[in-house]
């Protein structure tokens, strides 16, 4: 889930799914993001179980640890 502004979109999607969610704050939006540290902070201090939070604008990041993931339940061996 990629999201901007105060970042609680992974914390709904994380409530209502029950698989692993990753989080992906974006410095590009209105209001008073700050850059992106405004949603990474609502991000890490989600309450939702299963969400995992990659750094500002990271997708690169948030892919590798989804392939991960896919791996370990695909049963193939952790790189």
């Amino acid at each position: 889930v990629v999201a901007g502004m105060e970042g609680a979109l992974p914390s709904v999607i994380g409530g209502l799914v029950a698989a692993p969610v990753i989080a992906v704050p974006t410095s590009v939006g209105y209001g008073a993001s700050f850059g992106g540290l405004a949603p990474l902070l609502g991000m890490l201090n989600s309450c939702a179980a299963g969400v995992s939070v990659v750094n500002i604008d990271n997708g690169f990041g948030a892919g590798y640890v989804a392939s991960l993931i896919n791996g370990l339940a695909g049963g193939r061996p952790a790189l």
